[in-house]
């Protein structure tokens, strides 16, 4: 029978750790930071202000994990959120009784930029950097031709209450944002999918070696399509968040995707495919968000909040590297 001792220093308990460790750990840190620099954001209150804005940013690593787990990445995302929030103000145009309907055509949309991209990749062989820069400016385009360039149409205030919605003397807690609950409820959906299904196990089988997985038995096409079909939903959750929160913008997504690659690296995934969690992730998203709102309470201006993030995700990419290496 093997001890706990060895089963410590198994290899998948060794990546759950680091992983999940170190997100949390630069999480509480420079949270901690922001604390002692305003300690208004001890508040309970302020820290619930804190996670709905980063909600989306959380939905979309938690989406963005899946595709680089299998080795890839998916450039489309920020993309994506603005279509669905232009889209939506066009679907719905002010009328609260097309709310859902319309909210039903973006995750259509979503589905299908999702499985085209899924395809390319697999089937036609594009690296999936090419691929979904070349969908990212495919629906930037599109967003733009479909908007005139400018803000159209209107969100009702029952889709913008998604994004803003705030439960008052809510137990235990005080507040409670409804885009934090839908963070929370994809993020639990997705941590499912990739840690306690067959669908999980092939996925992480595939990045580390898809020629291996597909020897093995593993349906590596599906499960690529699949993960670029998890991606795209978490791009058009986190656009239905973003819109409602923020209202209509033709730049609601702009660099959304890299900060979502970050989140991911930061939360211990190895882009070169075969490692990460779920939970990593979510935690590395809560990371950046952290650092971002530090900067902004430091009064640094948005050129050295672009310069750092930069740097951070030089720095994520590196530390990637090294950690596969460590773990063979």
């Amino acid at each position: 029978m093997r001890t706990i001792a060895s089963q410590m220093q198994g290899l998948p308990l060794r990546k759950l750790i680091l992983s999940f460790n170190i997100a949390l750990v630069v999480f509480i840190c420079l949270y901690g930071v922001i604390c002692i620099i305003q300690p208004n954001y001890a508040n309970l209150n302020l820290f619930m202000n804190f996670l709905r804005r980063a909600a989306p940013l959380a939905i979309l690593a938690s989406g963005q994990v899946f595709v680089i787990i299998s080795g890839g990445f998916d450039l489309s995302m920020g993309a994506v959120v603005t279509l669905v929030v232009v889209a939506a103000s066009i679907f719905i145009n002010g009328d609260p009784g097309s709310t859902w309907s319309g909210i039903a055509l973006l995750y259509a949309m979503g589905i299908a930029i999702g499985v085209t991209n899924g395809l390319v990749v697999s089937y036609l062989k594009v690296p999936s950097i090419i691929a979904t820069l070349g969908m990212k400016l495919l629906v930037t385009g599109l967003a733009l031709m479909w908007s005139g360039g400018s803000p159209r149409g209107d969100l009702p205030d029952n889709f913008r209450n998604l994004g803003r919605f705030v439960w008052r003397d809510a137990p235990l807690i005080g507040t409670l944002s409804i885009a934090v609950v839908i963070a929370v409820v994809f993020a639990g959906l997705a941590w499912f999918f990739l840690h306690r299904t067959a669908f999980g196990k092939r996925l992480i089988a595939m990045g580390d070696n898809p020629r291996t997985a597909e020897l093995a038995g593993t349906p590596v096409k599906r499960t690529r399509v699949l993960a670029f079909l998890v991606s795209s939903l978490a791009a058009v959750t986190a656009g239905i968040v973003i819109g409602g929160f923020a209202g209509v913008s033709v730049n609601a997504g702009n660099g959304l995707e890299l900060q979502a690659i970050a989140a991911c690296v930061i939360g211990g995934a190895i882009l070169l495919g075969g490692g990460g969690t779920l939970v990593g992730a979510v935690f590395g998203a809560l990371s950046l968000y952290a650092l971002f709102t530090l900067l902004n309470l430091l009064g640094m201006p948005q050129a050295m909040r672009d310069t750092v993030q930069g740097l951070i995700l030089i720095a994520a990419v590196a530390a990637s590297v090294l950690r596969a290496k460590k773990l063979g």
